[in-house]
């Protein structure tokens, strides 16, 4: 399971999906796509990889579907999550 989770957020494009869902919301897959500047389809996969390695949940909302942060994580993989996500935002601000 870690090494799925890690295999996810190592791909920027699903880390700022990551960051994005952490404000506890749905948000559709337009939305994000908007905010990180992906394609549809782009966007779809990126997030599948997500789902698949349990770090979000999915609903349909007729055409869309729509996202979150899955609510049930292991402590140990919201630790991993959050460490990860620190330390991106870390590194950002220091190459800013």
């Amino acid at each position: 399971m870690i090494l799925s989770v890690l295999t996810a957020l190592a791909e920027p494009t699903r880390l700022e999906a990551m960051r994005l869902l952490g404000d506890g919301r749905e948000h559709c897959v337009c939305e994000l796509m908007e905010k990180i500047g992906a394609t549809q389809s782009r966007m779809s996969r990126h997030m599948q990889v997500l789902k698949q390695a349990g770090l979000v949940t999915d609903r349909r909302d007729a055409q869309w579907v729509r996202y979150c942060r899955a609510r049930d994580l292991a402590p140990e993989i919201e630790a991993v999550l959050g460490a990860v996500l620190a330390a991106a935002d870390t590194f950002e601000r220091r190459a800013a």
